[in-house]
């Protein structure tokens, strides 16, 4: 993301916590520049270390946690369960409600693609989940993939 593109997303994130009654401070929004300027998730200690070159101060790692929880809870950003990583959510800036996220993760280079699974998608999987005697947790799902740049170059992450 360029700054203009950034800069109107944290814009738009305070605008939908304005909306649900949350408070933006500014060390979240820092966070949250963090993740959007980053090419690939980011675990909680990538973001200390960030965090303390691009605002030239230190940020305890317990901070970083329950600032990305606030994120989370806020769909301003989600955890890449497998990964114990974080990214900013691909649809800030959109008006529209999106569907449930599935992440694309490229086991080569680690870039993320955030896509919504179809509703009657979910649903099926929960029916299903629900008939083998459980009950879903989480409709995230968490793909392991081969992005089309790295397809060009190594057809399998096999040796990855």
């Amino acid at each position: 993301m360029n700054p203009t593109q950034i800069n109107r997303t944290l814009s738009a994130a305070e605008a939908a916590c304005r909306v649900s009654g949350a408070r933006l401070t500014a060390k979240r929004k820092n966070v949250l520049a963090v993740l959007l300027r980053s090419q690939k998730p980011l675990s909680a200690y990538d973001i200390v270390d960030q965090y303390s070159q691009d605002y030239g101060e230190p940020i305890p790692a317990m901070s970083v946690y329950r600032m990305l929880d606030f994120l989370a809870n806020e769909n301003l950003a989600h955890k890449l369960n497998s990964e114990n990583k974080f990214l900013a959510c691909a649809h800030i800036n959109c008006s529209h409600h999106h569907g449930t996220p599935q992440f694309l993760i490229c086991c080569s280079c680690n870039k993320v693609s955030e896509i919504a699974i179809k509703s009657d998608l979910i649903t099926a999987l929960r029916d299903t989940v629900k008939e083998a005697g459980f009950q879903l947790q989480s409709s995230q799902l968490e793909l392991d993939c081969l992005c089309a740049d790295c397809a060009q170059r190594s057809p399998t992450c096999a040796d990855t």
